[in-house]
């Protein structure tokens, strides 16, 4: 491929638009029940849950769709390092913005930390046989699904995933199992463009308001996701001081705020509601009942509080595994 301006695809800047939306409408709500203008928690409402997941797996896949139009016949050295660290100065504008609103959650490796690392690992993966890929996407996602174990939940390790309870962030995209999202996107681009399909997709284009203002907002996304939040959460922050919220947000106890957090984990990776009830009331049991609390809190955990945070672990998942 030749060092110029790659030809643009209008359907993958389309999807990318109704990618971008989807995530504003997300976080939207999120800011909504944050400042007590909302009673839903999108954290933990398994439809509102699905939606963000679908939202994510929607951006990844095109990442790996576009690694294969980018780089797919030549790596464009030049390209991909300009736009690698455009996306990781704005990875680090989101780490120093949510640290600064969030220092106990803040994001330290979210979706544009993700698509960064993601990006760069995906260009190993461009020359090697579609059906190939799509297995070893699979198998990451798989991985994350049959294994974990309580040390990843710390912030030094919840970037590579296998954690049963969420590290503590706002946001997080761990290799396992997103960066498997990704390889099905390279595989799935690589199997269009060695079919008929591949016509179709260079040709497509549409001059209808709505496709051009879609596609739009897919060249733009970057841009647009960057500075979305920050415009929400001033509008809202602005409504606040001019008179109380609707709704005030609820106040809860550390128990309460423990089940709310193992519960949204717990859907996070997949386990049905039911399940998710019983792991989470085992373990805020079994932490009162120990005192572990300052365990729990702690973000590097002594090797002791870790050797107790995993007999719960192990326990609850026994007792929630159980047909009730």
């Amino acid at each position: 491929m030749s060092s110029g301006q790659r030809p643009r695809y209008q359907l993958l800047d389309l999807l990318r638009g109704v990618a971008i939306i989807a995530m504003v409408i997300f976080h939207i709500a999120w800011d909504l029940y944050y400042f007590g203008y909302s009673n839903v928690d999108v954290t933990t409402v398994i439809g509102w849950v699905m939606f963000q997941k679908s939202i994510l797996s929607s951006f990844l896949l095109l990442v790996g769709a576009g690694l294969v139009l980018a780089h797919g016949k030549a790596i464009r050295w030049n390209q991909f390092w300009r736009r690698f660290g455009i996306v990781v100065a704005c990875a680090l504008l989101v780490t120093a913005g949510t640290y600064w609103m969030f220092p106990d959650f803040f994001v330290f490796f979210g979706v544009l930390h993700a698509i960064a690392l993601f990006s760069l690992m995906g260009l190993a993966f461009l020359r090697l046989p579609p059906w190939l890929v799509a297995v070893l996407g699979v198998a990451i996602i798989a991985a994350n699904l049959l294994y974990n174990d309580p040390i990843f939940s710390s912030r030094e390790l919840g970037w590579i995933g296998f954690w049963p309870t969420s590290p503590p962030t706002s946001d997080v995209v761990p290799i396992f199992p997103w960066f498997g999202v990704v390889l099905l996107g390279i595989a799935a681009m690589r199997l269009i463009l060695a079919s008929p399909l591949a016509e179709d997709l260079a040709h497509f284009h549409s001059n209808e308001p709505l496709a051009r203002g879609l596609a739009w907002m897919g060249r733009w996304s970057l841009p647009i996701y960057v500075v979305h939040q920050p415009l929400i959460i001033g509008v809202l922050w602005g409504l606040t001081q001019l008179s109380a919220p609707v709704l005030a947000p609820p106040v809860l106890s550390l128990s309460q705020d423990f089940v709310k957090s193992c519960s949204a984990a717990c859907l996070g990776t997949g386990s049905d509601l039911a399940r998710c009830e019983r792991y989470c009331g085992c373990a805020v049991e079994q932490v009162e009942t120990g005192n572990l609390w300052e365990a729990v809190a702690a973000t590097n955990p002594t090797l002791e509080q870790n050797t107790q945070l995993r007999a719960v672990a192990q326990l609850c998942t026994a007792m929630a595994d159980k047909t009730p």
